[in-house]
């Protein structure tokens, strides 16, 4: 059974986050050629000042 881990910054809508697993679960279904009800999606969001890129945290890069 395909898991699935996205990790993403805060701030979708609860229907974006829908479009997005369904679309997900599609296209594992069809090249991992495995039911859709065995596909599990995991949403791990996270605030902007937990992620840094060059030594700058996102929250600073923000404006």
């Amino acid at each position: 059974m395909p898991s699935i881990h996205v990790e993403m910054f805060k701030g979708r809508t609860i229907e974006q986050k829908r479009e997005m697993v369904k679309e997900i679960t599609e296209v594992v279904s069809r090249t991992a050629n495995c039911p859709k009800e065995a596909i599990r999606i995991v949403i791990n969001e996270m605030e902007f000042e937990n992620f840094a890129l060059g030594g700058v945290l996102k929250c600073d890069n923000q404006k």
